[in-house]
């Protein structure tokens, strides 16, 4: 007997970070974020309402790492 849970393809688990908890997580402010994203050197945000953005805690997470690992080339 199968599972109907076993024909859904799986949802990689990801959450919608709002500002303040992306300023926590890369330790830039509002400004630099929003000039890094209008430069195309940040994550753009998903729009969730008329007047609500957020960004993808996995998109986010991984300009961090890259952050990290182009500081070892620049050493």
């Amino acid at each position: 007997m199968q599972l109907v849970s076993e024909n859904r393809p799986q949802v990689k688990r990801d959450r919608l970070l709002r500002l303040p908890e992306v300023e926590t997580l890369t330790g830039l402010k509002k400004s630099s974020i929003y000039g890094l994203v209008k430069a195309g050197k940040f994550v753009r945000p998903v729009r969730i309402s008329a007047r609500c953005v957020a960004w993808p805690e996995s998109a986010c997470l991984q300009w961090v790492q890259d952050q990290i690992a182009a500081r070892g080339d620049q050493a």
